[in-house]
């Protein structure tokens, strides 16, 4: 069996062994020669080329390709200047933040990156305003003025300590204004950015090629010259094409069976597996305009009968854990409200719970899922709820899937009833795992009215600095989300890499939240 904890203790000493042989010098990287570009496999091809449109994984591509105003240095946590020189809050009540941006950035194309195109990123995000994109992380921002041709100050309508935080995300690239439309999402396929890499080729769901970019001056420090992404809809394939040297780098979308597998046989076939510690979650969401998900009694039947963890240990070998609030464990002011509230399995408190709202007949239900966007393992893990779920009697099952983009386009329009999502977080702050999913414009496409988390917690939550001295506001908004059992948390799990044994920097390869830093990757130039 796999013995999660101590082969990946394992791993990660191998690891460090490896990082402190590296700084002796006997591995080197080879970004110098210009040699062939190291090849990635993911499961997770962007839905767009615009971060005006996307709340999704298509910021992995935005994080090589464009640049924003504060990241995150290799193994760090705090945000830390990018395209600015500095970024503070100027006032007292934490509602003025000023950044004044680095001298003589340019875009891929040449042309000048200044105060007025960060202005005009912003502003354009809010005015696109797409529904489940982006600009709901914007709802604190009142105005973005600029002074001079270095410095941006936002104006924010309260108190939002996590504002520095919304920085860093990718939605907050900064785009060229003589590129990008002030009112329309770009579509042709390309993409203008000041990032580490400018995007050479795309070819939409299956490969996007990217090489260094000569005008980039910011907090990456590339380790190679050129990277080429190709984007599988199967684990399986991922795999063989990594076993086979097709592809050195395996990142997001294993299968739980393929890491198993990996990390029992790596040795002898010269590939390593290294877990980067992360907050990515797995839930169900339940839509209020169906006549069926909008009853909070079919809902809290359903919490009541997941049995979270046989679904971890059958369907994901135990590489997961059971998750019982949507703050996962590791994050300040996680709880764990469903266990608290529901307990362990059971048919008969489900029954009782239907019964009491008067529903006797079987629930019909249709829950959905995506078939290329978080790994081979997410249809059999639907399979797996729908046997739990029709096995107590008391629910009939339609199981429906999509690829990803038509996947958006059904949950944004509300055409599906129970809907599967996962979490990676745009950073790594309990809030970022409530604000999100609430109001009437969110991530999920899919409005959640509530009042008490957006209009008391939230704004309570975010005057306060010390990010560890919110815990109460953070433990109510978790409640709320018990009680309401709209949005259900199933898993939490772990970002596994998987390469060939002569890459390195896979240590530092992932960033708080949760997107490969392409530029750390490297080939060991000797062994």
């Amino acid at each position: 069996m796999f013995n999660r904890i101590r082969g990946l203790r394992r791993i990660a000493a191998i690891a460090s062994i490896s990082s402190l042989v590296a700084g002796c010098g006997v591995f080197s990287s080879d970004s110098s020669d210009g040699g062939d570009p190291i090849v990635v496999g993911t499961t997770s091809a962007p839905a767009t080329l615009d971060p005006a449109a996307s709340w999704d994984n298509s910021w992995e591509l935005f994080r090589n390709v464009y640049q924003t105003l504060l990241n995150y240095s290799p193994g760090g946590t705090d945000p830390e200047p990018d395209a600015a020189e500095s970024c503070e809050f100027t006032d007292t009540s934490s509602t003025e933040y000023s950044c004044t941006l680095r001298e003589g950035l340019k875009f891929s194309n040449g042309h000048t990156l200044d105060a007025k195109a960060v202005k005009y990123s912003i502003d354009r995000i809010k005015k696109i305003n797409v529904n489940g994109g982006p600009a709901g992380l914007l709802g604190t921002l009142s105005r973005v003025q600029v002074k001079g041709d270095l410095e941006v100050v936002f104006h924010l309508k309260q108190p939002d300590a996590t504002f520095p935080l919304v920085l860093t995300t990718p939605a907050m690239s900064i785009v060229d204004p003589e590129e990008y439309s002030a009112t329309e999402i770009r579509k042709d396929g390309e993409i203008t950015g000041s990032g580490p890499y400018t995007l050479e080729a795309y070819d939409e769901g299956n490969k996007a090629e990217l090489v260094s970019n000569g005008n980039y001056k910011g907090i990456a420090d590339p380790k190679n010259s050129a990277v080429t992404i190709r984007y599988f809809q199967q684990s399986d394939d991922m795999v063989k094409a990594l076993r086979s040297k097709d592809i050195s780098v395996v990142y997001r979308g294993l299968a739980a069976s393929d890491t198993v597998d990996i990390e029992e046989n790596q040795r002898k076939e010269g590939l390593q597996l290294v877990e980067n510690a992360t907050s990515e979650i797995s839930y169900l969401v339940f839509n209020p305009s169906d006549p069926w998900a909008a009853k909070p009694a079919v809902r809290k039947a359903i919490a009541q009968i997941v049995d979270r963890p046989a679904l971890v240990h059958k369907v994901y070998k135990d590489t997961v854990q059971p998750l019982y609030s949507m703050v996962p464990a590791g994050v300040t002011g996680h709880t764990t409200g469903f266990f608290d509230d529901f307990g362990n399995p059971s048919v008969a408190k489900a029954e009782r719970i239907l019964t009491q709202a008067g529903i006797t007949e079987q629930v019909p239900l249709t829950l959905w899922y995506t078939t290329d966007r978080y790994g081979s393992t997410t249809k059999p893990a639907f399979e797996e709820l729908k046997k739990q779920l029709e096995a107590s009697g008391l629910f009939t099952i339609t199981l429906k899937s999509r690829p990803w983009n038509t996947y958006v386009e059904g949950y944004q329009k509300g055409e599906y009833p129970v809907f599967g999502r996962g979490w990676f977080p745009d950073f790594n702050d309990a809030d970022n795992f409530i604000a999100p999913f609430v109001g009437e414009q969110n991530a999920l496409g899919t409005p959640y009215d509530a009042p008490e988390i957006t209009g008391k917690l939230l704004p309570e939550s975010r005057a306060e600095s010390d990010r560890g001295a919110v815990t109460q506001q953070i433990e109510d908004a978790q409640q709320i989300f018990v009680d309401d059992a709209r949005l259900l948390p199933l898993w939490q799990g772990k970002q596994y890499v998987a390469a060939d044994e002569e890459v390195g920097g896979l240590e530092n390869v992932i960033d708080p939240a949760t997107m490969m830093t392409m530029w750390e990757l490297y080939r060991k130039t000797s062994w």
